[in-house]
C-alpha cells in the first residue's frame, strides 16, 4: 500500500502548481481521498476531500475558489490544482485515504513573495 506525492516546488505569489498523488497496492477507486498540509511549526491542516467516484468535493475555507481536487480512478491518481498561491500556502502537502489508513511522504510547496 503506497501513496507517492509529487509536483511540489518553489513558486512566486500568484503562481500555480499541480500536485499529484500516485496510489498503489489498494483498490484506489473505492476510497475517499484527502489532501492535508503542514506549515512550518504548525500542525496538520485539512485542505480538501474527494469521494471515491470524484463526484463530491470539499475544501477548507482558505483555499476554496483557488484549489481544485480531482482524481483519475483509471490511473490510480489524485490531483490538487493550486492557483493564486500565497505565502500562507507554504507547507508540506500530503495525500491520504480519507479514513486515515494510508498517507504519503509529502511534497514541499514554497510560495515566495
Amino acid at each position: 500500500v503506497q501513496l507517492v506525492e509529487s509536483g511540489g516546488g518553489l513558486v512566486q505569489v500568484g503562481g500555480s502548481l499541480r500536485l499529484s498523488c500516485a496510489a498503489s497496492g489498494f483498490t484506489f477507486c473505492t476510497y475517499g481521498m484527502t489532501w492535508v498540509r503542514q506549515a512550518p511549526g504548525k500542525g496538520l491542516e485539512w485542505v480538501s476531500n474527494i469521494n471515491s467516484r470524484g463526484s463530491i468535493t470539499a475544501y477548507t475555507a482558505s483555499v476554496k475558489g483557488r484549489f481544485t481536487v480531482s482524481r483519475d480512478n483509471a490511473k490510480n491518481m489524485l490531483y490538487l490544482q493550486m492557483n493564486s498561491l500565497t505565502p500562507e500556502d507554504t507547507a508540506v502537502y500530503y495525500c491520504r485515504t480519507t479514513d486515515g489508513s494510508t498517507r504519503g511522504q509529502g511534497t514541499q510547496v514554497t510560495v515566495s513573495s
